[in-house]
């Protein structure tokens, strides 16, 4: 519907926005000056103590300091009532006492068949909640009682009872003049299709009054009290008041504890939803029936930028918290997304609150744990890891997973975290004498897949080491600086990422060790994580390169290619460029990366072995010639990736006879063997 030209700023001359805030806030009379029409308070919209929220009622404009929610009084309802605009202006346009433009004839027909809707469940309400007090509803109030409810908790949630009468509702009904096809149509009454007669919808039931955010009745849900009824659970169908994948059980008053307690609690259940708001969590809401939709998501995250979501510790809750996630993963932005409180087994909220009370509760929402947590248990729990292509089977699965994530920067940061994950998982589930996979070291450094796994032994024969790949051409023999590892480390870093980020066919072929090969310059990790998270969704775009940069852009806040071509190496090498000749860059890209695997592992390995010689005891003497013929391995394997380039393989070669040294003075001067005083 459009308003007519100067409609608006004449609802906005009308209204006093201190007037529409005031509702909401209280006003600190310490620094307001109402008459200059200068007023603060502390914000409807973030939890905090201190006045950061002004009202320049003159202007009729309001700016929070705190969380920077800006805007006039159409908006501030908007936000604070959860309306659209329209239904904003029309809410200002009733205090205004202003006519609203008429509409057109269909949509004030609709409007008006809502309204006589809406007056219906009214009526049913207050029809439900006085059958709550007959003698028929005895059994009713037992369990509610037994559940901990008296009548002052059944006033406060509008509980009523449906008796077990086929027409109860619809005679009560139809007697005050409203007619039967309007009972169908708000979901109360079932018209046969054959004809016959029409009976009530709920029967036999407790009854839980459903409200949209502006407190309107719009469905019921029903608890059955037999036993044997076919559902213990019926929700209201769908009608045009009701959508139940729209709407969300409490949300109206949720909505406004949610924003005094800065948090939100899913739950599953109407019965959980009650219990939370006697035990003081009145910021709970419940879905309805259905598993959660993106719609409802939505609606939660314009209450709390992290809604917990409570489910029963049993075999059930977890699959509905990894359907949660799937439905999730794809929505989530920066600073909006889920928490997960799994509660004990075999309990839900209400029983944990009669059993335990408020404050275990509290405790278990303030340890929700982050969506990724789950999402991590739901890949790897009860499974075994014992193989090469089980391993690989789990990458895929979580590559898929991740792609999904449509925020470049969160998927960035997702892909990041599961690397580490990953990298701790196979470094615990190793088995004796080897590793379960490639993966970082408790110590920083890099253990190649397949590399340096037994120990030596007397008698056993030299394991030889895994061939890597040589260097088939100059592409990828970068000159070494002299400005330390991290320096060195950096031109090899920056010259995979280039290459990948201008060939995406070639990163994708190659992103498992791209993955797995560490990187000890944090800024180019990060963006390696970015360029990874990027690379499933940009392979089928008609230009994928283009694509992949644009991706990476996105996530990282920046280009990442003048970063890169600032280094010399990086940007006088023609292989690396996307002009490069496809073997040339695939040769450039095998060769860095084998070589950046073996000079780190390298580094690790001293590093390990002089921890190991420095603590040992008296055995360290027959473990000395193993350290010393495992950091050969090392030097050999990085001579491998380096050959072919003189100067590299020089300095290789020193480093191979200065670490020996380094070793034999500590076996000469056994320093395992404790010094008398």
């Amino acid at each position: 519907m459009s308003l007519p030209p100067g409609f608006l700023d004449e609802l906005r001359t009308r209204v006093s926005l201190a007037q529409v805030v005031g509702r909401k806030v209280t006003w600190d009379t310490r620094k307001s000056n109402p008459g200059k029409g200068d007023h603060w308070a502390p914000c409807p919209f973030h939890q905090e103590k201190s006045a950061s929220f002004h009202v320049d009622d003159r202007k009729g404009f309001y700016y929070c300091f705190g969380c920077h929610a800006k805007g006039d009084a159409i908006s501030f309802v908007k936000d604070t009532e959860n309306v659209g605009f329209m239904e904003a202006v029309e809410i200002l346009a009733r205090e205004a006492g202003m006519q609203m433009p008429a509409r057109d004839p269909r949509a004030q027909e609709r409007a008006d068949s809502r309204t006589k809707l809406v007056e219906v469940m009214e009526q049913a309400v207050q029809f439900y909640r006085l059958q709550l007090r007959t003698a028929r509803a005895q059994a009713a109030r037992d369990y509610l009682a037994g559940r901990g409810l008296g009548e002052a908790a059944q006033a406060r949630h509008e509980l009523g009872f449906a008796p077990d009468d086929r027409t109860a509702l619809t005679s009560a009904l139809t007697a005050k003049g409203i007619g039967v096809e309007l009972l169908a149509e708000a979901g109360l009454t079932i018209v046969p299709e054959d004809g016959g007669r029409p009976f009530d919808r709920f029967r036999g039931r407790i009854i839980f009054p459903i409200r949209d955010v502006r407190g309107r009745a719009i469905a019921f849900g029903g608890r059955a009290m037999s036993p044997e009824a076919r559902a213990k659970y019926l929700n209201s169908p769908e009608t045009p008041l009701f959508d139940k994948g729209r709407s969300l059980y409490n949300h109206q008053r949720a909505r406004e504890a949610a924003g005094k307690a800065g948090s939100l609690i899913v739950a599953e259940g109407y019965m959980d939803v009650i219990a939370l708001c006697e035990a003081g969590f009145a910021h709970a809401v419940a879905p309805l029936g259905t598993a959660i939709t993106p719609d409802q998501l939505q609606l939660m995250w314009r209450m709390a930028d992290e809604p917990v979501i409570a489910l029963d510790g049993d075999a059930a809750g977890l699959r509905a918290a990894m359907r949660v996630i799937d439905i999730a993963l794809p929505l989530v932005t920066a600073g909006k997304s889920l928490r997960f409180c799994v509660l004990p087994e075999g309990l839900d909220p209400d029983d944990l609150l009669r059993a335990q009370g408020p404050e275990a509760m509290q405790t278990l929402l303030d340890g929700a744990r982050p969506m990724v947590d789950l999402l991590w248990q739901r890949e790897t729990e009860g499974k075994v890891f014992d193989s090469p292509e089980r391993r690989a089977a789990l990458d895929k699965t979580l590559r898929e997973t991740l792609g999904r994530i449509a925020d470049p920067s969160i998927r960035a940061h997702y892909t990041a975290e599961i690397r580490d994950r990953r990298a701790d998982f196979f470094r615990r589930e190793r088995p004796e004498g080897g590793r379960a996979g490639g993966g970082f070291r408790p110590d920083g450094g890099f253990q190649p897949e397949g590399g340096f796994r037994r120990a030596w032994q007397p008698g056993m024969r030299r394991p030889a080491p895994q061939p890597l790949p040589t260097a088939g051409t100059k592409a990828s023999l970068l000159a070494r600086s002299d400005a330390g590892p991290e320096a060195e480390a950096r031109v090899r870093e920056a010259a995979i990422l280039c290459v990948c980020l201008n060939h995406p066919g070639l990163a994708a072929e190659y992103d498992d060790p791209l993955d797995r090969t560490p990187f000890l310059n944090p800024d180019l990790a990060a963006l390696r994580a970015a360029l990874l998270a990027a690379l499933s969704e940009c392979l089928d775009k008609p230009e994928p390169r283009t694509h992949l940069m644009d991706c990476v852009r996105a996530a990282l806040g920046e280009d990442p290619m003048p970063r890169l071509m600032a280094i010399g190496q990086v940007r006088l090498n023609p292989h690396l460029g996307p002009g490069a000749e496809p073997q040339h860059a695939r040769t450039a890209l095998a060769d860095t990366l084998a070589w950046q695997a073996a000079t780190v592992g390298m580094g690790a390995e001293l590093r390990e072995a002089l921890q190991a010689l420095a603590g040992r005891g008296d055995t360290a003497a027959g473990e000395a010639a193993d350290l010393t013929w495992r950091i050969g391995q090392a030097a050999e394997a990085r001579n491998r990736a380096a050959r072919g380039h003189s100067r590299a393989a020089e300095s290789a070669t020193v480093d191979e006879e200065s670490l020996s040294a380094h070793l034999q003075s500590f076996i000469d001067d056994q320093i395992w063997v404790k010094k008398k005083r």
